[in-house]
């Protein structure tokens, strides 16, 4: 009795994990170009690669368990062979010290969330990586500049920065930084519902945007320089990455010879269906999730 009993509640985990991992029907893999792809390759590029971006919507509950199977894989996978570590946009590096005392069981998660400022969906979307990685013992960077410096480039512009004392300043990228290129302030400017002149200085509220990318890239860097061959996941919403702008970009100037492996994951109602007009070059690999699963945090 008690050896079929033990079967029983066995089978019972098995089928609850099982039934708690995301399906693959909720999801597509495709390659930049539209070509279908799977996990196996994104694994793959990531071995030769020194980071991972895995660009968001902060809403989408099959996309962050996507990433949490893609941090899972390069630990098992990659992890053996070199360090890997955990690079997040949804804290501010100001807070990396609370970060470090989690991972290092000095304090309680109470006290880690109450003096971190995470993110409302944290528990849901991002607390199983920064479990995982607690649990294998690797780094978590607190990657974003803190929001009030950024907020602060917005409405005083972005000279305002070198104000701040040596201390702020230890929480931001090298001052000054890069300008955004012609083409991610097209961009931007796109979205923001504005005309682009390339003659026209940036604004302030693109400059504020362009802090946002150069402070995770800065980041990104020092994980990498930390630790040689340390391969960087980081995660942030997908227009920071998207054809390997943004946050790529300024990557590139802090380490020129970085290799970098982009995945925009995007929910769509045919999420089956490649659009090239739509998805062509948002990425190396592009993950289109179902978009008729229920928001993150619903």
């Amino acid at each position: 009795m008690t050896r079929i009993f033990g079967l029983v509640l066995t089978l019972f985990m098995a089928a609850s994990f099982i039934s708690a991992q995301p399906s693959e029907a909720k999801y597509r893999i495709f390659t930049g170009g539209g070509e279908p792809s799977s996990l196996d390759a994104i694994i793959k590029a990531a071995e030769a690669s020194d980071a991972v971006f895995l660009g968001e919507f902060h809403d989408d509950a099959v996309g962050h368990r996507f990433q949490l199977e893609v941090f899972e894989a390069a630990v098992s996978r990659i992890g053996a062979k070199r360090p890997v570590a955990l690079s997040l946009e949804m804290f501010e590096r100001d807070v990396q010290t609370v970060l470090d005392e989690y991972l290092a069981g000095l304090i309680s998660e109470d006290h880690f969330l109450r003096s971190s400022r995470p993110w409302p969906q944290y528990k849901t979307d991002y607390r199983p990586l920064v479990e995982l990685a607690k649990e294998k013992k690797l780094p978590v960077i607190a990657a974003n500049a803190p929001r009030r410096y950024v907020n602060m480039v917005a409405r005083l512009g972005k000279d305002s920065l070198e104000k701040l004392s040596p201390e702020a300043k230890k929480w931001l990228p090298p001052l000054p930084f890069a300008e955004p290129s012609e083409a991610y302030a097209k961009k931007f400017n796109a979205l923001m519902g504005r005309g682009h002149d390339p003659n026209e200085a940036p604004s302030s509220i693109l400059y504020s945007q362009t802090l946002w990318d150069a402070a995770m890239a800065h980041a990104v860097a020092e994980a990498m320089n930390a630790k040689k061959g340390t391969l960087v996941i980081h995660l942030n919403g997908g227009f920071h990455t998207e054809g390997r702008l943004g946050t790529v970009e300024h990557l590139l100037k802090y380490r020129p010879d970085a290799k970098a492996v982009v995945v925009t994951i995007r929910y769509e109602d045919d999420f089956n269906k490649f659009d090239p007009e739509k998805h062509k070059g948002l990425g190396d690999f592009v993950v289109l999730t179902d978009a008729s699963q229920p928001r993150s945090g619903k």
